[in-house]
């Protein structure tokens, strides 16, 4: 088998070097030549190293290197990995939907998705999964478990579960799981007239679905006073669905997007080809660091034709288009092939991959480089960092207490006690944390044990250990002691000053447990500062034509 490979790879390197020595260029030259000695460099391993080397893993490692030295969108994908492709492009895969999760040895349902194989079958957050099709996931890792529980739909995975010390098992079969790109939309506001479309990813069908989210809201109420899009922790996907998502707001016609790469034949110029929905409804976009890509396309180019009014945090700054290519044995390739502009001519592109420090880090597109653009309305905008929004919303930390109570699982541990007792709770949009109930949950922690340390404790301890290496400690050690009972007792009190933020914490967690992921969101909305600041730009609409 590895003489066939060697063979296959020898023949495959020696055709691709003879057609391109035959064009007469120094470039040609190099490119024969490296693929000459990698060629060379896997036959003398595999003829002379120690030990058998398994030819995928290691050329697969060979791949990986390459393309991880240009940018972190360019990737190869083997046969065994084509799930995942669809995963990430089309939101889709097959499986038995639910979420797991590690807690040391152990893997765990965190969230069944709803109407699917795993909440048919009624697995609920917590479960522990011991046994995949009888082989035991003690000791592996998430991505382990996840790839076991996939596969082809209409095949079966049967799991051996725990729940409350009894052992029961499930067989499933498997289903083509498609994740919803509009996991939600309805109204928000006082006055309950500002409709509301939360988009989660830009895969197959995404612009369709908010096209029907949005004439669904302007149906039930058609004077509305505006719509909010939430883009926000949406990493992009599909180009086209971007297009097609602004056509629903902008004229046909309308060029939203250019893109421009090496091969001519990918330079394209993107208008929107269909009648839109409405081109007069204040509209407004929520974005924030970790909107990217296909978000920013759609950002960008409602503020770049003074279309809406962008509120939030900067956004990513992903100015790249990734093509799949169909590579031999049922592998594909994601390969970065051009950039793209919004129609004020620039692109948000943050980080230069073809210049790397000292350290091979990528640079960020330095200020001094930036130039100014003009929106259609003639207000100034930039290139090179992302979208920054027209109404700027400080980011939102999170206290040190919330950081533990997320990395101990203690919020998860106490939402899935508090599902196990109460049958039923209040809607998603009332449901509140009453003062019971988190007294009940501050006792929890105290039968936890809740322990965490701070920054803070960390620098008094470096302080004190350096203190000691220079012989000070003996002068300081009085005030060193008096720092960390003072910060001792202000911790706690952090379960009872940090209420709010805790509070919106466990409604979220056992929200997910009554209504999904849907309930979750829409619990979220009534104390959303950046939501509730978009209301109110709407409200004063002149806000989204302002110069920044």
């Amino acid at each position: 088998m590895k003489k066939i490979l060697t063979i296959t790879l020898l023949a495959f390197f020696a055709m691709s070097s003879a057609g391109l020595r035959a064009q007469n260029s120094d470039r040609s030259f190099e490119i024969a030549k490296n693929l000459e000695i990698f060629s060379s460099v896997y036959k003398q391993l595999n003829l002379n190293y120690v030990d058998d080397v398994d030819p995928g893993k290691t050329i697969k490692v060979a791949i990986d290197a390459m393309l991880g030295s240009l940018d972190p969108y360019t990737n190869y994908f083997p046969e065994s990995d084509i799930e995942d492709v669809k995963l990430q492009l089309l939101g889709e895969y097959g499986g038995v939907g639910a979420m797991i999760m590690q807690r040391g040895d152990s893997i765990l349902i965190s969230e069944p998705y709803k109407g699917l194989p795993a909440d048919e079958a009624g697995l609920k957050a917590g479960d522990r999964i011991l046994e995949v099709n009888g082989e035991s996931t003690k000791g592996k890792k998430t991505p382990d478990v996840s790839s076991a529980m996939r596969g082809q739909a209409g095949t079966t995975v049967t799991l051996k579960l725990e729940r409350d010390g009894k052992t029961f098992e499930r067989t499933l079969t498997r289903r083509e799981i498609k994740l919803p790109n509009v996991p939600y939309y309805g109204f928000v506001g006082k006055e309950g007239d500002v409709g509301y479309i939360k988009l989660d990813e830009f895969t197959n069908d995404a612009a369709k679905h908010v096209r029907e989210a949005f004439e669904s809201l302007k149906k039930e109420k058609p004077a509305m006073r505006g719509v909010i899009l939430d883009l926000r922790g949406n990493g992009g996907g599909l180009m086209n669905e971007a297009v097609d998502i602004v056509n629903i707001w902008v004229p046909r016609g309308t060029l939203v997007v250019e893109t421009k790469g090496k091969v001519a034949a990918k330079n394209l110029k993107s208008h929107t080809r269909l009648a839109p929905v409405d081109t007069e409804i204040p509209l407004a976009v929520l974005i924030d660091g970790s909107s990217a890509s296909a978000s920013e396309i759609v950002s960008g180019s409602l503020q770049d034709l003074d279309r809406a009014v962008i509120v939030g945090q900067r956004s990513f700054g992903k100015g790249l288009v990734q093509n799949i290519l169909p590579m031999p044995y049922n592998s594909q390739m994601k390969v970065t092939v051009s950039k793209y502009f919004i129609p004020s001519g620039r692109c948000i592109q943050a980080i230069d991959y073809s210049h790397r420090d000292e350290n091979g880090r990528a640079l960020k597109v330095p200020d001094s480089l930036k130039t100014a653009f003009k929106t259609r309305a003639g207000r100034t905008v930039y290139d090179g960092f992302g979208i920054v929004p027209d109404v700027e919303v400080e980011p939102e930390y999170m206290s040190n207490i919330a950081i533990a109570l997320v990395q101990k699982s203690l919020i998860f541990d106490y939402a899935t006690l508090f599902y196990r007792s109460h049958i039923a709770i209040a809607p998603a949009a009332e449901f509140e944390v009453s003062d019971s109930l988190y007294d009940d949950f501050c006792r929890f922690l105290v039968e936890r044990n809740l322990d965490y340390n701070t920054y803070t404790e960390r620098v008094i301890k470096d302080l004190r250990e350096v203190a000691q290496q220079e012989k000070y400690d003996f002068a300081i050690e009085q005030q060193l002691t008096a720092m960390e009972d003072a910060l001792k007792r202000v911790k706690e009190d952090d379960v009872h000053n940090h209420r709010e933020e805790i509070s919106e914490m466990l409604k979220a967690e056992i929200l997910t447990r009554y209504y999904y992921d849907q309930g979750r969101l829409q619990g979220s909305l009534k104390s959303d500062k950046v939501l509730l600041r978009a209301i109110e730009a709407l409200k004063n609409n002149t806000e989204a034509l302002k110069n920044k």
